[in-house]
């Protein structure tokens, strides 16, 4: 799949990126390399190939859900700069 110049600026505005005429052709022809592998990979037919092992298949150690550090609210609030009822205060950010 090629793309042009255009549909990059297009690509580019939608992201709010900001790129010269100069990128947007270096973009189109990085894209289109990348889009015409990922078109080459796709037509590989994996229909007749088993699936390799995953890690992801091999069941999870559990451990025990224990408590293995003590409470320290009060240690940590006392860095605060500002706190309320046990609460870190923060500037607002949004108005």
């Amino acid at each position: 799949m090629k793309l042009n110049k255009s549909e990059v600026e297009s690509i580019a505005h939608l992201a709010r990126v900001e790129i010269s005429a100069e990128q947007a052709r270096a973009y189109a022809a990085d894209l289109s390399s990348i889009l015409d592998l990922v078109a080459q990979m796709n037509a590989v037919d994996t229909d007749a190939i088993e699936p390799m092992a995953h890690p992801h298949e091999a069941p999870l150690r559990l451990r025990d859900d224990a408590v293995t550090e003590t409470n320290q609210r009060e240690k940590l609030m006392a860095n605060a700069p500002a706190a309320e009822n046990g609460l870190f205060l923060v500037p607002r950010v949004i108005e």
